[in-house]
């Protein structure tokens, strides 16, 4: 799930075109993940784009991570799956201000997919509890997760390689998407960082050229034209 202002309380759940599943809030009415394939779009935006390019970029063997808006835990799944195919070692942070509980992602059905399915009591204990600091996979992943709104996290300076900007979307939380927020984060990633998200709103495309971030639009995945990729330093064309 993403941060928002107000907690909602009631979640309706969807199938999305790839057949795998999400949660519609009915709140806002803003969905955790694409209607046109949940795992398309987490597999694509956040895996493809961030977490397999800065493997390939960089060569490195230990990533720190930040996911902006936990919610279902997919993404966090699909790090997992990179830790233990690749071997390397991802200390995975996540912050999360209304967190899921366990009976509310009991029914989502990403562990039934083939690369997801050995890590179904994985996946069960990311939503155990709303604060959880926990080592999987023989210490190769470990996961902390934070019930803290964005606005008041603080995170560390220089400390993290790849950021999962997860949030719902600035139609719905404007305040999360603006320059101030991306300076933040421009300041906790190390010098070759990445940002990835969905969005390619303009005035999300603008705030992070102001925070600093050199903006690489990308092919989307189905239903969206355009991705953002955004480097701390221009690294890519090392």
């Amino acid at each position: 799930m993403k941060n928002k202002q107000k907690a909602a309380l009631e979640y309706e759940l969807i199938s999305t075109e790839d057949g795998s599943s999400s949660l519609r809030d009915l709140q806002t009415g803003e969905t955790f993940h694409s209607t046109h394939g949940a795992l398309t779009e987490s597999q694509l935006v956040f895996i493809q784009n961030g977490l397999e390019y800065l493997i390939e970029k960089e060569s490195i063997r230990t990533i720190n991570l930040l996911e902006i808006g936990f919610g279902s835990g997919l993404n966090a799944l699909l790090s997992l799956s990179v830790a233990k195919i690749r071997s390397i070692q991802i200390n995975y942070t996540a912050i999360e201000a209304f967190p899921l509980r366990s009976e509310q992602v009991e029914k989502l059905n990403f562990v039934d997919q083939h690369l997801l399915e050995p890590f179904k009591s994985e996946f069960r204990d990311f939503h155990s509890s709303e604060e959880l600091e926990k080592s999987f996979c023989e210490g190769l992943f470990h996961l902390k997760k934070m019930k803290v709104d964005l606005l008041a996290f603080e995170p560390a300076k220089s400390h993290f390689n790849l950021i999962f900007f997860d949030a719902f979307s600035a139609n719905v939380q404007p305040e999360l998407w603006t320059k101030e927020v991306f300076q933040k984060l421009f300041h906790s990633l190390k010098s070759s960082g990445v940002l990835v998200t969905y969005s390619a709103k303009g005035i999300v495309k603008t705030a992070l050229r102001d925070s600093g971030f050199i903006v690489e639009r990308l092919t989307g995945p189905p239903g969206k034209r355009h991705v953002i990729r955004a480097l701390k330093s221009n690294f890519s064309e090392a």
